[in-house]
């Protein structure tokens, strides 16, 4: 793609997301939608091939659906209030549809089904904005609208997000849909403390996105995206083998690794509120992400391939690819720990 033509795709895509973030009024923010949804199919094609295509035609028509639902949820609402601002009280029947609609275009249980495929027939970098970008928009919405959403209906597909995300991944060698279901069951936990503490989604969205990032720059440097490939870097990048077992590490949730942060404070939120089955079933099915982490962590870094390089000089070409933001990112990924204190104080 021309780089003319992507700042403009790239700069509406950007638009569309902060119109639904800024709007109070439900039809800009389903116009925002409708931009960001439409600009975004280019990108995912950036890398054209069969693949690619059936894999923007599966994200344009779950989409299309999700407006579709949306929109039908703003009109009820309309018709029962008489007014289109977010802040007025929804009508029951309106806010289920409009939930829903979140959750398709999230990507939440029993939604879920075209995350995977869609992530997986893209390249990383498309890949990328898909998992992190891509899911500001509806958590903002939902976000507004926390106050009035059904908490049963709610609860119920948190649930079912981490346990299918967890239950996904198990067998997964292809790293795009391991990082799928591994923000399937992400947003699991975030649509579970969004009732009783939107400020604690917000922060769990940026330290998964912070993660997510960090890791996905890592797999585009070495350009690996099954296990096996993974599984070849220690002979070229040593370092990079062990950052990666940190960072898989910290998305699983293990202290003192910053991915221990969110999950501590939810089940802390949770608890406070009174929920012990809830937080329990979260906790253990959180363990089933952790085998999958474990997993590549263990073919990565934890076993040594079976040819040495014992040659003097590398056969590898020298990397051209640029990574100034990386060693912050890791930073960010793995050692916040210490300013948890203060993220509890924002709460």
């Amino acid at each position: 793609m021309k780089p003319p033509i992507l700042i403009i795709i790239m700069s509406t895509v950007i638009s569309g997301t902060m119109i639904v973030m800024t709007s109070s009024h439900w039809l800009t923010i389903w116009i925002g939608f409708e931009m960001n949804m439409l600009a975004i199919i280019p990108i995912l094609m950036k890398k054209f091939n069969p693949r690619a295509m059936e894999a923007a035609t599966k994200y344009f028509l779950t989409q299309a659906t999700a407006s579709m639902l949306l929109m039908m949820g703003i009109i009820i609402n309309l018709l029962f209030t008489g007014q289109w601002t977010v802040s007025k009280t929804l009508n029951p029947l309106a806010s289920i549809m409009m939930t829903m609609a979140l959750a398709m275009k999230l990507g939440l249980a029993p939604f879920h089904f075209w995350v995977p495929e869609v992530a997986q027939g893209v390249s990383l970098s498309s890949s990328l904005i898909l998992l992190t970008w891509q899911k500001i928009a509806p958590l903002s919405v939902m976000y507004q609208i926390s106050s009035n959403t059904n908490p049963n209906l709610i609860l119920t597909m948190a649930i079912l997000s981490v346990i299918i995300g967890g239950w996904g991944g198990l067998n997964q060698t292809q790293l795009r849909k391991i990082m799928a279901y591994s923000s399937i069951a992400h947003m699991g936990w975030m649509t579970a403390i969004i009732m009783y503490s939107p400020t604690m989604m917000i922060l769990n969205l940026t330290i998964y996105i912070i993660m997510t990032l960090t890791i996905f720059m890592l797999f585009m440097l070495n350009s690996s995206t099954t296990t096996l490939s993974l599984s070849q870097t220690w002979n070229k990048m040593p370092l990079i083998t062990s950052l990666i077992l940190m960072l898989m590490l910290s998305m699983g949730g293990l202290p003192p690794l910053s991915g221990f942060i969110p999950k501590w404070m939810i089940v802390l939120e949770l608890t406070k509120n009174e929920m012990i089955i809830i937080p329990t079933l979260l906790a253990i099915t959180a363990l089933l992400n952790l085998y999958f982490y474990m997993r590549l962590t263990y073919a990565t870094s934890l076993t040594l391939f079976p040819s040495a390089n014992n040659m003097k000089m590398k056969w590898q070409f020298e990397t051209t690819k640029k990574i100034t933001l990386l060693p912050p990112l890791i930073v960010l990924s793995t050692m916040l720990l210490p300013l948890t204190p203060m993220m509890s104080i924002l709460d």
